[in-house]
């Protein structure tokens, strides 16, 4: 009864532990999701509740349904590495690459998940108490005896209990014994002539007849009839001791069942040896089997890990940083195979629509002076004595990196911090058109996206005058590279005064600022950029006097100097790649656009 007891109040127990278990966080916040390697990361709303993961394209579009869900009683869930902020869900191949805001955002986002995994799965507390409660008496064994040769233990207890239970056996044979002894003294008295009986032997201490509380419950079943019958048989009963004329030699039977009972134990002894001995060859067989199931598992592991590795998945591993699981050839070849695909499409895409340009405000242009005019004034000086600076003095450590026709590009090596910022210069000459036609389209806000493909979106967010505007453009993706943007001031100026309408030299710079409305996201690198666009007008005067000057009599020499830092982690050798193959490919695609901008029209001088 204690141990009835004693289970019960453990379930009691069990319950009220399992009641105060605190319910797992329920969490809801907008993350960055890795989509693919075309978009990159995406905010979407994520929602985890119930042991689900959720995610929304937004918090707003929640009515609309989810976009995906997965359970997380079998998830892995891990926090990344290297990145403070990233943490990814995996179940089989599924995997969720998720960044947090701030490290501690992500710290509660994995407890979160790790609760609700544990709340969800088969190995979880709660789930374990209740396998414990549900264990009852009525199955014939204890909860001890039952986790135990679940675990291996069960045999060599098994064996104690029933040794125990032969002690009880053995007790209660003992004790039967004992009243079948008595009952034949009984018998045994009340049949000898020798015997005297008189009341007073009988009387108990309290001097009342009380033989019946002890015989007769005992003796209602002997049948006098047989007892007579086998006194008339012969059988005699010599004294208080039974002997074999009785027919049944108690005694003598209990030591037998004794023995049985022993031989019994023995012999299960004997089967539970060999079956331990068995269940040990199995259990080496099993821990073997296993070895070679783990190693079967890391080396499918490794091949999907060199398989994605090779055929660039595009997952979020893979992209530029300084742990990227990607090589530096690797590297080029993804992005050169990523541009020769843009190229293709672009010969096959419609022309861009042109870009609205905001009206001036009246207050920001006044007088040519805005918040950027002494900056403005400042890059101006500094690209003209770039663009004038010896490439073969002293100093000079200008490398010729490209040469095709006029254009001649050139490069000097430098890194700030790991990254390259290679200066670049390239000089370009072309006929047919003017300085001022080719800063003209240079700078016009209106055209930019005609000519410029590499951009995914370019807004003009503030006009400070009618030749200065602040961009943020935003750069296409190419894979594995990051995404980038950029702030930057256009400012637009002729510096030559010359009164010879055929003359003259227009400037457009092109210098990075910062500014409120475009904040730094986690979606792009910020690049920094001072670039340059410095063209001359040269005429060739014609044969004749009097010939009108036409478009074969005027040339456009145009210096390009660019100084860019792009951010980011990408490899030196492959930004000195994209470099040299990017620019060239730039001067001569502008070069074609202002070509059929200003074909069949007036010579703008």
């Amino acid at each position: 009864m204690s141990d009835d007891h004693s289970l019960f109040e453990s379930d009691e127990e069990d319950n009220d532990f399992e009641d105060g278990l605190a319910t797992p966080q329920e969490l809801q916040q907008t993350l960055s999701k890795w989509t693919n390697y075309i978009h990159g990361w995406q905010d979407r709303w994520v929602v985890l509740k119930d042991g689900t993961l959720s995610y929304y394209k937004s918090k707003h579009d929640i009515t609309a349904g989810c976009r995906g869900s997965m359970s997380l009683a079998k998830a892995d869930i891990q926090a990344h590495e290297f990145d403070e902020l990233r943490f990814d869900v995996t179940i089989n191949d599924s995997v969720w690459y998720l960044r947090a805001g701030t490290a501690d955002e992500r710290h509660q986002w994995l407890e979160a998940l790790e609760a609700h995994k544990a709340e969800s799965g088969y190995g979880s507390e709660s789930s374990l108490l209740r396998h414990g409660s549900m264990l009852s008496l009525t199955s014939g064994t204890s909860v001890a005896s039952q986790s135990s040769f679940k675990k291996g233990r069960g045999l060599r207890e098994k064996l104690a209990e029933m040794e125990t239970f032969r002690d009880i056996l053995c007790r209660q044979v003992d004790t039967l014994q004992s009243y079948f002894d008595s009952c034949a003294e009984s018998v045994s008295l009340e049949d000898d002539p020798r015997a005297k009986w008189n009341n007073s032997d009988l009387l108990d201490e309290d001097g009342d007849d009380d033989i019946d509380d002890f015989l007769t419950p005992r003796v209602d079943n002997i049948n006098v009839n047989q007892v007579n019958g086998h006194k008339e048989k012969g059988f005699s009963f010599p004294g208080s001791t039974m002997t074999s004329e009785m027919g049944v030699d108690f005694k003598g039977e209990a030591f037998t069942f004794k023995a049985t009972t022993a031989g019994i134990i023995a012999t299960l002894s004997h089967c539970i040896d060999l079956m331990r001995q068995r269940e040990d060859q199995w259990q080496r067989r099993f821990e073997k089997e296993q070895e070679r199931r783990k190693r079967a598992e890391e080396s499918y592991r490794n091949a999907m890990a060199e398989l994605k590795r090779k055929t660039n998945l595009g997952g979020p591993d893979y992209e530029e940083g300084p742990h990227s699981a990607i090589n530096d050839e690797e590297f080029f070849d993804a992005v050169e195979a990523a541009l020769d695909k843009r190229d293709k499409e672009e010969e096959v895409t419609e022309p861009a629509k042109p870009i609205h340009t905001p009206t001036p405000v009246a207050a920001k242009i006044e007088g040519s002076q805005h918040w950027l005019s002494e900056e403005c004034n400042k890059k101006v000086d500094e690209a003209i004595k770039y663009v004038f600076e010896d490439l073969h003095g002293e100093q000079g450590t200008w490398q010729l990196v490209h040469e095709e026709g006029e254009m001649k590009v050139y490069r000097s090596e430098q890194e700030v911090d790991g990254i390259v910022v290679d200066p670049l210069k390239a000089i370009h000459k072309v006929q047919g058109i003017t300085a001022h036609e080719m800063c003209h389209y240079f700078f016009d806000a209106g055209s930019r996206m005609e000519w410029n493909a590499t951009l995914e979106t370019a807004d003009v967010i503030e006009v400070l005058s009618a030749d200065t505007l602040v961009w943020h453009e935003v750069v296409k993706r190419v894979w594995p590279a990051t995404q980038r943007d950029c702030v930057y001031c256009s400012h637009y100026r002729k510096v030559s005064m010359d009164e010879d309408k055929h003359s003259g030299t227009y400037l457009v710079c092109n210098f990075s600022v910062d500014h409120e409305s475009r904040q730094v996201g986690n979606k792009c690198v910020r690049a920094k950029i001072n670039i340059g666009m410095f063209c001359q007008t040269l005429v060739d005067p014609p044969e004749k006097d009097q010939d009108e000057l036409t478009r074969d009599n005027v040339w456009c020499k145009i210096t390009y100097t660019a100084h860019i830092n792009p951010g980011g982690w990408a490899p030196a050798s492959v930004l000195r790649a994209m470099y040299k193959r990017e620019y060239p490919r730039f001067l001569r695609k502008f070069s074609s656009f202002v070509e059929k901008k200003v074909e069949n029209t007036p010579i703008m001088w």
